[in-house]
C-alpha cells in the first residue's frame, strides 16, 4: 500500500484567476481541488484571496470545492480598483507550515517572481513539490523559472480542470 502523502497547496488566487483568466479558458474550482488531490498528495489547500463583500458567493464556492480561504483586507486605488496584495501572507503561512512540519512538500499555485526567495527557501529544505504556474509559459516569471524548481504550466492540463463545455446556453431552434 502507498504510503498517504501530506501535502499543502499554496494559492495565489489573484494571480490564479488573472492567469487563467488572461489564457481564455475558465477553471473549475471543484475539479482543480480534485486534481490537486490526486495528482499532488495535496491534503489543504490554502487559497489567499482579497476580502471584497460582493463576492461571498464566490468563496462560498471556493469553500464547498475543498479549498481553505486565507481572507487580506484589500484597498481601493484611486480608481476604486480593489488591491489585496497576499504575498506576504501567503510566505508567512508557508514558511510557518515548513517550521512547525505541518505536511510533507508544498505546491505553490502562481506564476509570480515574488515568491521566488520563497521557493527558494522550500528547495533549501526539500519541501518544494511543484510550482503550478497559471500563466502560460512566457508570462511566468523569470525569477521563477531561474529557480530550476519543476514547473507545470495548467495551460497544458486545462482538459482535465477547465470549465466544461455542456455548460454551454441551449442553441435555440431555427424557426
Amino acid at each position: 500500500m502507498d504510503k498517504k502523502e501530506n501535502n499543502y497547496a499554496f494559492i495565489d488566487g489573484n494571480n490564479l484567476y488573472r492567469g487563467v483568466n488572461n489564457s481564455g479558458w475558465k477553471i473549475d474550482f471543484s475539479r482543480f481541488r480534485k486534481w490537486l488531490k490526486d495528482k499532488y498528495g495535496v491534503d489543504r489547500a490554502y487559497y489567499f484571496i482579497g476580502l471584497i463583500p460582493k463576492e461571498k458567493d464566490m468563496y462560498e464556492a471556493l469553500q464547498k470545492a475543498g479549498f481553505t480561504l486565507i481572507f487580506k483586507e484589500v484597498v481601493y486605488d484611486g480608481e476604486g480598483k480593489p488591491k489585496g496584495n497576499c504575498d506576504a501572507d501567503l510566505v508567512l503561512r508557508a514558511a510557518r507550515d515548513v517550521y512547525e512540519n505541518s505536511c510533507e512538500k508544498l505546491v505553490l499555485v502562481t506564476s509570480d517572481g515574488d515568491y521566488a526567495g520563497l521557493v527558494k527557501f522550500l528547495q533549501e529544505k526539500n519541501k518544494l513539490k511543484i510550482i503550478l504556474s497559471p500563466s502560460i509559459q512566457k508570462r511566468c516569471s523569470i525569477l521563477l523559472k531561474r529557480t530550476n524548481a519543476p514547473i507545470t504550466y495548467l495551460d497544458d492540463v486545462k482538459n482535465k480542470i477547465s470549465l466544461n463545455n455542456k455548460e454551454k446556453a441551449p442553441i435555440k431552434d431555427e424557426p
